[in-house]
């Protein structure tokens, strides 16, 4: 008999089907025992008599028995058991009831927990949601003639400088682990003109929020004969109509469940730095520097929402001081680099790269690094490099706002932040 799945049973009415799953939860009426079977796809209630005992919860087990509707049951029709079987009999009670999950209610159990709290469905329903984004960002690309690359995650150097680097031993050199795929990438622009990774980055920031990991997925995206910084937020719109329109059409249950509101990617307004400054101090009343802190960015998202009812909002023209050094310069001290804002929150960093081989010379030097330590990143400009541009996309930002989570960690499966290694 082959196996039928939870959402595929109001087609199996009258019939006997074979159910593969978890015990989710059971519970004893008058001599009537319900047992909740949770697999991939969703929960189902089995109606199970006394010969059969019942293990703890999150046994794995398999049930045959024969669908009958009832209006009382999860999804209106449940399975009434001939048969059951236990793989694997849960040997203590799991640490957290899944079927009672809070994200709220003590985040530090549900995380040391993962290994069992992921098995939930609220739980898991943001890894879901992002599963089907990072299929939509794939498919838009591919669709567009772009090339997915993968490049080094042990480097000599990192992308951006600064500390914020973790160095591992590498046979008797010191290495790091990448922050970005940013230079490999504008590399790989000279080869295909138009590529894009999926990949985790790394970054030793001394954060404990709710919004930084310091590891997580990027998606990265590079493209080359561009006119400006322009072309890649015009790119960056549709990419992201395309990926919300790939979740809402294959993880709609997930969206469901938890809630989701989908954003208006109609209008994503560019805002200037300068201006968006303009409007912290004097409309809002906050002090803010040249890159935008969390409070900044948040106030910012409320503005733009109440102001225009948008979702999204690129702030544009960053200065020299707030960007890296391959940022391409305007020559009045802006750059033509932007930051891309989901509901208060930075999801993109992006804008257009320098591609000449001097001018990044010199704008290394001007940021304090020395050229020699990017000789293998500055060679690819000696032969010859297009105007291109891209950004990077945080995963979990995205699923977080998307999701409404109240922390970043719980869009991604295990988290590893300032005091997390396990599991």
């Amino acid at each position: 008999m082959c196996r039928v799945l939870a959402r595929e049973i109001s087609s199996h009415v009258g019939k006997a089907v074979c159910l593969e799953g978890f015990l989710h939860w059971k519970r004893d009426l008058g001599g009537i025992r319900f047992v909740l079977l949770r697999d991939r796809s969703g929960v189902v209630q089995v109606v199970v008599d006394r010969r059969f005992e019942l293990p703890l919860a999150e046994s794995s087990m398999r049930v045959v028995g024969r669908v009958v509707e009832n209006p009382k049951a999860p999804g209106g029709y449940e399975v009434v058991a001939e048969d059951l079987e236990f793989y694997a009999k849960a040997v203590e009670p799991s640490p957290i009831e899944i079927p009672k999950e809070e994200w709220r209610a003590s985040p530090e159990t549900l995380l040391e927990y993962r290994y069992v709290s992921l098995r939930g469905e609220k739980a898991r329903a943001p890894l879901k949601l992002q599963a089907a984004l990072v299929r939509g960002f794939r498919s838009y690309l591919d669709a567009q003639g772009f090339t997915e690359i993968f490049t080094p995650k042990i480097v000599s150097a990192g992308a951006e400088g600064g500390s914020n680097l973790f160095g591992v031993d590498y046979f008797e050199h010191r290495a790091y682990l990448a922050q970005s795929p940013q230079l490999y990438k504008q590399i790989m622009v000279g080869v295909f003109e138009r590529v894009y990774e999926v990949a985790p980055v790394f970054r030793a920031e001394q954060h404990a929020t709710s919004r930084h990991l310091n590891e997580y997925l990027s998606l990265d995206v590079e493209m080359g004969f561009i006119r400006s910084e322009e072309d890649v937020m015009a790119l960056e719109e549709e990419l992201l109509r395309a990926m919300l329109e790939e979740a809402r059409r294959s993880a709609e249950f997930e969206a469901r469940l938890l809630e989701v509101e989908w954003p208006n990617t109609q209008e994503m307004p560019r805002l200037e730095h300068k201006e968006a400054r303009r409007i912290l101090r004097e409309e809002l009343g906050l002090a803010v520097g040249a890159d935008l802190n969390e409070e900044a960015e948040r106030a910012l998202g409320a503005w733009a929402k109440e102001r225009w009812g948008v979702d999204f909002l690129f702030v544009t023209k960053y200065p020299e001081a707030a960007r890296p050094f391959y940022a391409y310069p305007e020559g009045d001290g802006l750059t033509r680099g932007f930051d891309l804002l989901f509901r208060g929150l930075e999801i993109t960093s992006g804008g257009q790269r320098i591609h000449q081989h001097e001018v990044l010379v010199e704008q290394l030097r001007k940021k304090g690094h020395d050229p020699a330590q990017f000789a293998g990143y500055l060679e690819v400009f000696k032969y010859g490099m297009p105007p291109h541009g891209g950004f990077a996309i945080g995963a979990e930002r995205l699923t977080q706002r998307l999701a409404g989570l109240p922390n970043v960690r719980y869009a991604r499966a295990f988290p590893r932040d300032r005091h997390r290694l396990t599991p």
